[in-house]
């Protein structure tokens, strides 16, 4: 599905849309770097924050020719100028310097369009990270994970796991990979079905984010079915603070590059990209609400409440009313 890249190759193009695909065509170019130079690290700038001048200095040999990796992101939007930048260095790119582009493929200037098949041109190593949109897709991804983790599987396991987790492929590789090690190596259709009943972040995550996304009917419906299988209800509590809480950091830390937000916060980038969509919505007085629900919770689930399972729903509604109170 993804090629890996040679240790020595100074040029990729991560091709595609799938972010967990584009973070491991990433970290695998890193990790090559380090290999060749333990003492490689890696920046990594969206093509919409750079100029021409500010690339040069990017990929300017370092005067102890410390190894380097960088990371173009979002090259679909990128300028004409830099797109003639970015050609004119991989004509002649300097020694120790990894450069990555990130392209979904596509992008509205001819500049954009064409990047991608110059890139080709001049020998960059192809990483392609489409979205898996096909049933056969994801299984194949499935069954690549269980075998990564160092495990197997049938086919009745591979569509027990996807129609248990669904088509989120973080969740689909952090699943596969649980199952191997829970099953010891060995994957059937039975160990999926016990490892979703105890899958508390599938079910409580899911009532967190419709919840956050201000959903009250599909959360609660979450929520329900959460309960049916069994879910503690701290975990559904402490998902449903995570979710807020992360959008209230998020939110709070500006609009700004996800990638320079993660380090800031402390979380991965796909995470704060992710609050920052659930933030739509949202203002300052409806997270401080919402901040006191779910705070009033945590203690409610633990003993407080005399009814957990009122307390969570509670607890669901006043969360979304938060969302929508201007």
């Amino acid at each position: 599905m993804t090629a890996q890249a040679t240790a020595t190759a100074p040029l990729h193009l991560v091709l595609g849309e799938e972010e967990l695909l584009i973070e491991r065509a990433v970290r695998a170019a890193l990790d090559a770097a380090k290999a060749a130079d333990p003492t490689a690290d890696m920046t990594r700038t969206r093509v919409s924050e750079l100029t021409a001048p500010e690339l040069a200095e990017l990929v300017s040999p370092s005067l102890f020719s410390e190894g380097r990796v960088i990371v173009l992101e979002a090259a679909q939007d990128i300028s004409q100028e830099l797109a003639d930048a970015v050609l004119s260095y991989v004509k002649s790119p300097a020694d120790g310097i990894v450069l990555v582009v990130v392209h979904t493929g596509g992008g509205r200037s001819k500049a954009a369009k064409a990047l991608p098949a110059a890139l080709r041109k001049a020998g960059a190593e192809i990483t392609e990270c489409a979205k898996l949109t096909k049933a056969a897709d994801r299984e194949s991804f499935v069954r690549n994970e269980i075998r990564r983790a160092g495990g197997k599987a049938d086919g009745a396991a591979v569509l027990a796991l996807i129609d248990a987790v669904g088509s989120d492929l973080r969740e689909l590789s952090s699943a596969a990979t649980q199952l191997v090690a829970d099953a010891g190596g060995v994957v059937d259709e039975q160990a999926v079905r016990r490892y979703h009943r105890g899958r508390a972040d599938v079910t409580g995550f899911a009532v967190a984010e419709k919840a956050v996304a201000g959903d009250r009917a599909a959360a609660l419906e979450q929520l329900r079915w959460a309960m049916q299988l069994g879910v503690p209800h701290v975990l559904v509590a402490d998902a449903l603070a995570d979710a807020v809480r992360t959008i209230a950091r998020v939110s709070a830390a500006g609009r700004g590059n996800p990638n320079q937000l993660a380090g800031e916060l402390g979380m991965p980038p796909w995470k704060v990209r992710k609050a920052q969509g659930q933030s739509r919505g949202w203002n300052a007085d409806g997270l401080a609400a919402a901040m006191r629900v779910v705070a009033r919770l945590n203690s409610e689930v633990k003993g407080a409440a005399a009814s957990p399972d009122y307390a969570l729903e509670r607890a669901v509604s006043e969360v979304v009313a938060a969302k929508g109170d201007r």
